[in-house]
């Protein structure tokens, strides 16, 4: 299975998980998951959802994964096994103003971690693609950040402005890391997600910040406020690496559009001909 998803292009992370899902599911039943039947499957799935109030996002991958084993391992039509995925839960995200990130950022005098939460916050990118960044990813004389490793190993372009690589260039020459921009304690190995967390957590206590503030709130934040500054959804969308503009278009929601000058459609449009009605 694990080589099937490797030629398919899946994510090593992707890959873990969906083994990790199937490992469960067979220790379940103590029995190998291609002799369980789909009634047993479900039944899993039902006594997750109940006993460990799994996430939708954690039976999506389960059902991900159960695909993969009776499609393309067991060569079954799906259609004898299919499992319909939950209902999407419609969450608006929650965001910080920018001026509670500049607050944020203001409270972070080490260099190091002061460039990381710059970086997240003015890319907009996931955590992981942050800590899997390497300086050979970073176009200095584009201003662009290349994005080798995003979600589905899709690679896209982001453009930085002059501030972002200035704070990026100060940092690297204090700390030169060797592969990934952010190192951890051991050379060449990326900086830690937990460490990223914590970071966040202490800036927040220290500039008053009463939210529970992730690297993904940093992006939630950068997507509301590109489309409060103007950005239309379309470029958004390619920045922050969606693949429906569904999935973009929440940040309607929660964006501050009173600043858009909207304009007044019941006064005739000064480049048509005016006629007088009849």
């Amino acid at each position: 299975m694990i080589a099937e998803m490797q030629i398919r292009n899946y994510s090593p992370r992707t890959i873990s998980s969906y083994v990790s899902s199937l490992r469960s599911l067979s220790l379940f039943y103590n029995l190998s998951p291609d002799l369980l039947s789909l009634n047993q499957f479900k039944d899993y799935l039902s006594e997750r959802v109940q006993v460990d109030k799994i996430s939708n996002a954690t039976i999506n991958q389960a059902i991900g994964a159960w695909r993969i084993l009776q499609c393309d391992i067991l060569r079954r039509q799906w259609e004898d096994f299919k499992v319909k995925r939950p209902r999407r839960e419609k969450k608006i995200p929650q965001v910080l103003s920018p001026q509670q990130v500049l607050s944020l950022l203001s409270s972070i005098s080490n260099v190091k971690h002061y460039a990381l939460v710059s970086l997240a916050y003015a890319t907009g990118m996931r955590r992981n693609e942050v800590l899997q960044l390497c300086i050979k990813d970073i176009d200095s004389a584009r201003n662009m950040i290349i994005v080798n490793r995003g979600k589905g190993n899709k690679q896209r372009q982001i453009p930085i402005n002059n501030s972002l690589i200035k704070t990026l260039r100060e940092y690297y020459k204090q700390y030169r890391p060797l592969k990934f921009l952010f190192e951890g304690y051991r050379v060449g190995l990326s900086y830690s997600a937990t460490s990223f967390c914590r970071i966040l957590q202490r800036a927040c206590k220290k500039a008053k910040i009463n939210k529970r503030v992730t690297p993904h709130t940093l992006r939630h934040s950068f997507a509301t406020h590109m489309l409060e500054r103007g950005l239309n959804l379309k470029q958004l969308q390619l920045i922050l690496g969606h693949n429906a503009m569904k999935t973009t278009s929440i940040y309607l929601h929660v964006a501050d559009m009173s600043s858009i000058k909207m304009p007044d459609l019941l006064q005739p449009n000064e480049s048509c001909d005016e006629t007088e009605p009849k």
